[in-house]
């Protein structure tokens, strides 16, 4: 992302906030989110050792962390917010082509959690994901964390499987989502709202369209998206797009475009 998005949260505009590529100089502040984000998540059905544990397993180690995010089939992304990472996603390419996306975190600090973060990270591993040349979705979940199988289920995710993971010497179960059609509901489709300075209008990242370079995501001029205002460009954030009678997108500010429908009619 090379630009800051000016993003509105009750009220207040914010232009400081960013996702971006998670690096080793970030692997503290990871540790320490998940950690809290686990024990806000999670202390109903796991206990403070059982958690403790977990966080040593799967964080506990600079130097497995620092392989992780130098592994070429391993995808972490951050959220900065006023130059502090306060969420992160891990994801990794799976399969014998590893063009399976398997999202396997999605921690939000407790102190910035409904600001609706957790989505809009969802939606820039997504790209992030089919940009590294993942061609499914998968995701996985503790089976006793409702909140999350709501999540993954809320937006656009089937659970096909169910498997045992190991955490210290006690067995639990996790399920396994795949990406599927999309249902766009009014809490998804006016999940961000972002200015340019003049005009303020509402991202559903629920509606992607393909672009060259990244995908456009419809916009509306009000938050329940009844009033449709244009696209919003996910490579530059920008709203000056165009759009002909065929179909076809251009961003006016970076170039990026979609085809005319008639010859793709292809959707993220």
């Amino acid at each position: 992302m090379g630009s800051e998005e000016a993003i509105f949260y009750g009220g207040v505009q914010r232009t400081d906030m960013d996702v971006r590529e998670a690096t080793i100089d970030d692997i503290e502040t990871i540790r320490s989110i998940a950690t809290r984000s686990l024990e806000e998540s999670y202390s109903a059905f796991l206990d403070s050792e059982t958690i403790e544990t977990a966080v040593e397993q799967w964080y506990g180690d600079d130097s497995g962390l620092e392989d992780e995010l130098e592994d070429e089939h391993s995808v972490f992304r951050v959220i900065v917010d006023g130059g502090t990472v306060v969420a992160f996603s891990q994801s990794q390419l799976i399969g014998e082509a590893h063009s399976t996306g398997r999202i396997q975190w999605i921690h939000v600090d407790p102190d910035h959690r409904g600001q609706g973060l957790g989505p809009r990270l969802l939606v820039r591993t997504r790209e992030a994901l089919f940009d590294a040349g993942a061609d499914q979705l998968q995701s996985v979940v503790l089976a006793d964390n409702e909140f999350g199988n709501e999540f993954y289920r809320g937006h656009g995710f089937e659970q096909v499987d169910a498997r045992d993971l190991e955490i210290g010497e006690e067995t639990y179960t996790e399920h396994v989502y795949v990406e599927t059609e999309r249902d766009v509901d009014d809490e998804w489709r006016a999940q961000e709202a972002v200015s340019d300075g003049e005009t303020t209008c509402y991202v559903s990242y629920g509606e992607p369209a393909r672009g060259s370079t990244s995908p456009f995501y419809a916009a509306y001029a009000d938050e329940d998206a009844t009033d449709r205002y244009g696209w919003y460009c996910g490579n530059c954030d920008s709203l000056d797009n165009a759009m002909d009678s065929m179909g076809r997108i251009v961003c006016n500010n970076c170039g990026n475009r979609r085809k005319a429908t008639r010859w793709d009619a292809a959707y993220l």
